[in-house]
């Protein structure tokens, strides 16, 4: 079979994005739903907000920190097998959470073994997606992303039905059922064939290149700051309009006008990202910095309008980021090193999302209610935002700037670094 040494731009990558459009709502949407369990387990077990917020945390944590390993595993034996194991360790994972008796079960089971199950999915699947498309690559994301917002939008309702139900043992070995079809996901993936470049090296030369590249170590830490305060409506804004005494059902629903709305905006950003001229960093940075403000009003409105149109403004800017965060990646660090470059950063961006739900439980325990916990985390993405400004050719002129993500990675890679022998001497 002839290798190809550009990226087909369609053909079986339409099959990969529907797969990573399942792959994204089994795991990220299962995660923002999330929020619906952490009312019932503070009454279970007792416990302190900023404790029970661990097990989501855990979660995210251990499924950004383990994407390098994921993505190793990838590249050694394909995508294929490494998602389908991640399908089964998720699905187990919250089959055991469903016999917990302590929070701590809770921690082991799905935080480390379903978010060690999500490492292996989502990183591989992503990538293995970005190899098939240049020009079409942020819609082709986005398409892939709005898996989320669909399923956002149809488990807030319906893990609250299955708790009210099922009560939340039999709900969770549900969503261990629904985990399960990870596997069918990842037997879809195939990886295009594409001509080998003797410049990018092995593993190591690539990790070597990409810690001494500023701009992708700048957007790291961006990302970073980002992510620990994009989780947070999603775990606690249920508990929040419960403060404010609303029914359980009613703030469920608040949670899924949010991800129809994010649906919306996904699309919509990824149109975006290929139509509008110049870095797609401008849109995200724009995105970004709305979401921030979202976030930071949620304290402030009262009336069920105003949280309906924050939960709309929340839903459609947060929505809009998530394909552009991982538009902007190849970019930076080109195709042939998209694998070792979103491991690594999925890696360093987990300590936001470890550090993020806790701390929003804590203020919450200290001050009484979750003001502080909306402000400080839309003061992260703020922060995020504001270094996004200085990535390479953000403030370059719309009318200068008509080139492609493939033509900026040249210029971004230009660097001079000592390398092991592995190959990179041309970088």
């Amino acid at each position: 079979m002839a290798r190809r040494t550009e990226p087909p731009d369609g053909g079986w990558g339409w099959v990969v994005v529907l797969s990573a459009f399942f792959q994204s709502a089994l795991v990220f949407g299962v995660l923002r739903s999330f929020g619906v369990f952490f009312v019932e387990f503070v009454a279970a077990f007792g416990e302190q907000a900023a404790r029970v917020s661990w097990i989501a945390s855990i979660g995210i944590a251990v499924q950004q920190f383990g994407s390098p390993v994921g993505s190793a595993l990838s590249t050694k034996f394909g995508p294929r097998p490494v998602v389908m194991t991640g399908g089964i360790l998720a699905a187990l994972g919250m089959l055991l959470a469903s016999f917990a008796t302590s929070l701590t079960h809770l921690y082991l089971s799905i935080g480390l073994l379903s978010g060690s199950g999500w490492a292996l999915t989502f990183a591989p699947t992503l990538a293995c997606l970005s190899c098939y498309f240049s020009r079409r690559r942020s819609l082709a994301t986005a398409l892939a992303l709005t898996g989320v917002g669909l399923s956002s939008f149809a488990f807030a309702p319906l893990f609250q039905w299955l708790l009210s139900h099922y009560a939340w043992r039999g709900s969770l070995l549900l969503v261990s059922a629904l985990s399960l079809h990870l596997v069918a996901c990842g037997a879809l993936l195939r990886p295009p064939s594409l001509a080998e470049d003797p410049a990018v090296g092995g593993p190591r030369a690539q990790l070597t290149s990409l810690l001494h590249h500023g701009p992708f170590l700048r957007y790291t830490v961006a990302l970073t700051l980002i992510n620990t305060g994009y989780f947070i409506p999603y775990l606690h804004l249920v508990a929040h309009l419960q403060d404010l005494n609303w029914d359980p059902l009613p703030a469920a629903f608040l949670l899924s006008v949010a991800a129809i709305s994010d649906l919306v905006g996904r699309v919509v950003s990824g149109w975006l990202g290929d139509a509008v001229p110049g870095p797609v960093t401008r849109l995200l940075m724009l995105w970004t910095t709305l979401t921030g403000v979202s976030l930071a009003l949620f304290p402030v409105a009262r009336a069920p309008t105003a949280l309906v149109a924050l939960a709309v403004a929340y839903g459609f800017t947060s929505g809009a980021l998530a394909p552009l965060a991982f538009s902007v990646l190849p970019e930076l660090v080109g195709t042939k090193r998209i694998y070792c470059g979103l491991g690594l950063l999925q890696m360093i961006e987990s300590i936001g999302g470890l550090l993020g739900p806790p701390l929003s439980g804590y203020l919450r325990d200290v001050t009484g209610n979750y003001t502080a916990s909306f402000v400080v985390a839309g003061a992260f993405l703020l922060s995020g935002s504001g270094i996004l400004l200085t990535l390479p050719d953000f403030f370059s002129c719309f009318s200068t700037t008509t080139s492609r993500p493939q033509d900026l990675v040249t210029e971004a890679l230009d660097i001079k670094v000592p390398l092991p022998k592995e190959g990179l001497e041309e970088d």
